[in-house]
């Protein structure tokens, strides 16, 4: 039988991704989310003939988690996936009991719930680095918590609520942190999608801080063919790290994406003032998935970025219609 899968968070770049990743290896998924499908050019499981093996239900954690666990019971899936969450950085200064809401309360209740379905083998928790606050040098997975955003905040307080479970309940969890994700269908206003729609409009790109971040970027097919390793085959309780061994500054960025459309960086941006609390630089030890799961990233940065380049010149027309800015949902 096909292995079952249920994907909280479906509507996401990365939830989406995984969604394509999943029905390409013959799993049956169901996709849960709080808004309804956006565009299908931000859907990458909607382009190809695989989606027949996917349907679709438009539920929140925060104001619809009867519905999604009757939904998980009468599925009985072999796995839970969870993207879901308030994932703006910058923002979660605003509204700060927004993002505690989501990703700490209605969170935990979901868990709460999900620790009683004995039938589910492993619950994929995917997490995220700004947990680790500003680090030096690699970060590996037993560093400290050490978050600087209401954002980072939240997902270590739940991160921590999980590990009490496994340690309490044996509920079966894995944790996955992934370096900066980028690929075709990712919303427009991330940092690359959002250079190469800027350039071709001829608008300045905001550059803030002047770009002297630093991050390392990977590919989301390489992160969802991660993912699916760590769902099938991670040690219960473990904590897996994706990412490459490429770090890059956001101007140094920006600059390959002006270099790689023919453009003059000069002419393309302008610096702004950072942003509060934004960590300057992590990279992420990905050793424990190399060694243990024989993962490895495969898509270098000049081909990544040349395949977002084609996604946003096929779908264009349609693309610049689109809101290049972030559209806060309490």
């Amino acid at each position: 039988m096909k292995e079952k899968i249920v994907v909280v968070g479906s509507n996401s770049f990365s939830g989406a991704s995984f969604v394509d990743a999943a029905l390409k290896e013959g799993s049956h998924v169901i996709g849960v989310s709080r808004s309804a499908e956006p565009h299908d050019a931000l859907l990458p499981y909607k382009w190809s003939p695989n989606r027949t093996s996917f349907s679709f239900h438009q539920l929140d954690l925060n104001k619809n988690l009867d519905e999604i666990i009757e939904i998980i019971h009468s599925e009985k899936p072999d796995y839970v996936v969870n993207y879901a969450a308030q994932s703006m950085v910058a923002q979660s200064w605003e509204h700060p009991e927004h993002w505690y809401m989501t990703n700490v309360v209605s969170t935990t209740r979901f868990h709460e719930q999900l620790r009683h379905c004995d039938f589910i083998k492993k619950y994929v928790h995917i997490s995220t680095p700004e947990v680790y606050g500003n680090c030096e040098g690699d970060v590996q997975e037993n560093t400290n918590y050490h978050p600087s955003t209401p954002y980072a905040i939240s997902r270590a307080a739940a991160d921590m609520n999980l590990r009490a479970y496994f340690d309490a309940y044996k509920f079966p969890v894995v944790f996955t942190r992934s370096a900066n994700v980028y690929g075709p269908g990712q919303q427009l206003y991330r940092i690359i999608p959002r250079t190469i729609l800027f350039i071709k409009l001829g608008r300045k790109l905001q550059l803030h801080g002047g770009g002297v971040s630093e991050r390392s970027f990977i590919h989301i097919n390489d992160v969802s063919d991660a993912t699916l390793r760590i769902m099938r085959n991670g040690q219960l309780g473990g904590i897996y790290h994706i990412s490459t061994k490429r770090v890059i500054s956001i101007k140094a960025l920006v600059q390959l994406i002006c270099d790689r459309m023919g453009a003059s960086f000069e002419d393309c941006v302008e610096t702004s003032d950072e942003r509060l609390g934004k960590d300057a630089a992590y990279l992420l030890d990905s050793t424990k998935i190399r060694e243990t799961l024989g993962w490895r990233d495969h898509i270098q940065m000049k081909e990544g970025i040349d395949e977002v380049i084609h996604w946003v010149e096929q779908g264009y027309d349609e693309l610049q219609r689109l809101p290049f800015d972030y559209n806060h949902k309490a």
